[in-house]
């Protein structure tokens, strides 16, 4: 192991220094924009009218520099943004002109719906509090007002809307543009304590999709720079700031009921008992910059559905990403390169509390919870299994990081989870360093120690006792205007278990590179970005076996009309069950369009060789996957999703496996919608072409029907349905089980 660990650092550094031997010393990067802020002169009114005086005397700030896709070009349409704050809320305001307000584009729908949100004007701010230039908050919304909020994480390179702060916005399109109102309560944003007057950074944003999606800044974007933090703007002037008790409770109430046919398919569906249960969360920001969280009897469930995906002929756990608020708050801090926090783990908590602080370089968070369910997921090199035990376990994350130099960090982390026999405990340290404005390095190794229960050793034929295991990451990322590269050593040893995370695959080490070049569009080119690269893996188990290995070559473009082509080619082998596939080629392709405000569709295709999992010999595979979204008028919403996918192995065909799901959402107000939900699965399985006995035909069908009313986050009304049906060979569809849902939930701020 350390032969390889020396050996990837060695591999590391040599590229670091090819790059700087080739690359002249970059010329001194220009002086951020600096602007001064002062406080209201008035009362302020979110209404989307800058009527009062306090936007006459705020401070302007022209969105005027096109970054996307020109290059720093002035901006087509004039944005104003105005920026000005008092005892309580820090106010920002856009007037985005227009010259044809009838095309621009504006939805109702929930907040947070980003993938939607984008597709429409408006307007984001981006506020670094700790003018730290590594994380700050987002706030986007749209000319109806519609709110989406995030986290960016410049370190761990994500953009995370999971993250919500309760804030007022309006918005209402006039007869020149539109124009946007927000206050955002300073107890919503963390900052340093401070007696002086503070400097903040800030980048001012407006999206404009026409024929193209153009975007527009308050201050320049070098395409030479990899960092966005550390080129936006500084706001001066801050001062008095104080974020007051800041202490929200907000309890719930939940009431469901869920019926199941327990003699499938001729009995019938036997009433349950009805269930209540009463819950309460606490935030509390105990300083600007020290936030604490409790909960007791919390509801964790789930008003959206998870996005469907076919499980068949897959090795590893599929991915499922997190959608419970007590989990999202501050979930960036125990972010980290390898995946040891992933808290959909925790399937039933009775109880759980969470603290994160940040205090000039230094950051720091934990959380403690108590599971009435032990969910696992058992890794190996070839396939991993999923298990659960009803049985009482205690986790725990402890989280450091420290701000070093320009841009860097060095971090600890640990988690660990208890239950009687069991435990799962992994620690370890991690580093992000920014060798330039293109170059940084990234890495984190672990050490596990698992001991699981008698009952999982059996079952699953895992190790008897306490076992250690290792893990060990490493990266080098290259990301400049036209050229970049990226490599990347992980191993990860049969013994490493990451309980609190998500590691589906063990005993292996793996070889990462790929790289390309990008074009850019000019102002008379048909195209607005073209890209052509290549990439390979090479994956190997602890005793020296090649297991895997892929290299691709791709490219991409895109013009107008939102429109994108994307086309790969790949020559892989993979070792599986005892025998080495060869020479199994692939071609991956999509196009996706946007041609209107009303209409978005994209569909993608997948042909070539593969490998029978469940049979173990080679195989030819075919998926098609075809979706669109239509929005017509303000209020509807109507997203379809299909995917066939066809398996054939020695002449015949294996399976065929449908999956398809419609979402239509109809949205009164920015507060207010209907939404159903159906996704219909169909397995047809050839069983002559099976050496185990399955069944020859399998459907289901999945419906959820919900109404919300959400003030904001936390103050909600939720009222829905849900049922699951089942149909196999010889046997219609019929329903297995329903379940009736009320939630309400207040967020008292105090």
């Amino acid at each position: 192991m350390k032969s390889h660990i020396i050996a990837a650092f060695c591999l590391l550094a040599a590229v670091a220094g090819v790059a700087s031997a080739q690359q002249p010393a970059p010329a001194a990067p220009p002086a951020p924009l600096a602007w001064h802020v002062i406080r209201a002169a008035s009362a302020v009114k979110v209404d989307g009218v800058l009527d009062e005086p306090a936007w006459a005397q705020a401070t302007r700030i022209p969105v005027d520099n096109e970054w996307f896709p020109g290059d720093n070009v002035p901006a087509p349409v004039k944005t104003d943004a105005f920026i000005t704050y008092d005892d309580r809320n820090l106010y920002i305001a856009f007037h985005a002109y227009d010259p044809n307000p009838s095309q621009i584009r504006a939805h109702l729908m929930d907040r947070d719906q980003t993938d939607t949100l984008v597709q429409d004007d408006h307007v984001v701010v981006l506020i670094d509090s700790f003018d730290d230039e590594r994380r700050a908050v987002e706030f986007r919304v749209n000319p109806l007002g519609v709110q989406a909020d995030g986290i960016f994480s410049e370190v761990d390179g994500i953009e995370d809307f999971s993250w919500d702060a309760i804030w007022a916005s309006a918005g209402r399109i006039t007869a020149d543009g539109y124009i946007v109102e927000m206050a955002i309560p300073l107890n919503q944003i963390r900052f340093p304590s401070s007696t002086t007057p503070m400097t903040w950074g800030f980048e001012f944003d407006r999206s404009y999709p026409r024929a193209v999606r153009y975007r527009f800044s308050s201050n320049r974007r070098d395409r030479n720079r990899a960092c966005v933090l550390c080129q936006v703007g500084k706001v001066t002037g801050f001062s008095g700031l104080k974020s007051g008790l800041n202490l929200e409770a907000d309890p719930t109430v939940t009431a469901h009921r869920t019926d199941t046919r327990p003699d499938f398919p001729s009995g019938p569906i036997g009433r349950d008992s009805q269930k209540a249960d009463v819950g309460a969360s606490i935030r509390w920001g105990v300083t600007p910059n020290v936030t604490v969280n409790a909960t007791a009897n919390p509801d964790f469930s789930q008003v959206e559905a998870d996005v469907a995906q076919l499980a068949i002929n897959e090795r590893f756990a599929l991915f499922y990403p997190e959608k419970r608020p007590f989990f999202l708050e501050g979930i960036d801090v125990f972010s980290t390169p390898i995946q040891a926090v992933f808290t959909r783990t925790v399937v039933n908590p009775s109880w759980g509390a969470k603290a994160t602080a940040k205090s000039g370089r230094n950051l720091a968070g934990v959380f403690v919870t108590r599971d009435t369910v032990n969910s696992l997921i058992l890794p190996s090199n070839q396939s991993s299994s999923a298990a659960s035990l009803d049985d009482n376990v205690t986790g725990s994350v402890l989280r450091y990081r420290r701000d070093v130099g320009r841009g860097s960090t060095l971090g600890l982390l640990y988690a660990g989870r208890e239950s009687g026999d069991y435990h799962s405990r992994v620690g370890g340290a991690d580093g992000f360093f920014r060798l330039s404005e293109t170059d940084s390095v990234k890495f984190q190794y672990l050490r596990s120690d698992t001991r699981y229960p008698d009952a999982i050793v059996q079952e699953y034929d895992q190790r008897a006792g306490a076992f250690p295991g290792n893990a060990l990451t490493a990266e080098y990322d290259h990301i400049a205007r036209s050229w970049y590269w990226i490599g990347q050593y992980a191993d990860y040893d049969a013994g490493f278990r990451a309980d609190s995370g998500f590691v589906p695959r063990v005993d292996v080490r793996t070889v990462t590179g790929q790289g390309g070049y990008q074009f850019w569009g000019g102002k008379d080119d048909w195209y607005t970005t073209a890209d052509i690269g290549g990439a390979f893996v090479r994956s190997y188990d602890h005793e020296g076996r090649l297991t895997d290995e892929r290299i691709a070559a791709y490219g991409s473009v895109s013009w107008a009309r939102q429109s994108s082509l994307t086309a790969t080619y790949r020559r892989s082998q993979v070792y599986f069950g005892d025998r080495r596939y060869r020479g199994l080629d692939t071609i991956d392709a999509s196009f996706q369009q946007q041609p209107s405000g009303l209409l978005k569709f994209d569909v993608s295709v997948r042909a070539g060789d593969s490998v029978d999992y469940a049979n173990g010999r080679p195989a030819t595979v075919f998926q098609l996957a075809p979706s669109v979204e239509l929005k017509p008028g303000r209020h509807l919403n109507a997203q379809i999703n299909y995917t066939v996918r066809v398996l054939d192995a020695s002449g015949q065909r294996v399976f065929r496996a449908d999956l398809a799901q419609l979402r239509l959402v109809h949205q009164f107000s920015v507060r207010s919608f209907v939404r159903a939900i159906l996704q219909y699965q169909a397995i047809t399985n050839n069983v002559a072409a099976y050496v185990e006995p399955v069944e020859p035909r399998t459907r289901t069908l999945f419906s959820q029907f919900l109404y919300s009313y959400k003030l904001n986050p936390q103050t909600v009304l939720f009222l829905g349905y849900s049922d699951n049906r089942l149909g196999q060979q010889g046997i219609a569809l019929t329903q297995t089980d329903r379940t009736f849902f009320l939630k309400i939930g207040y967020a008292w701020l105090m």
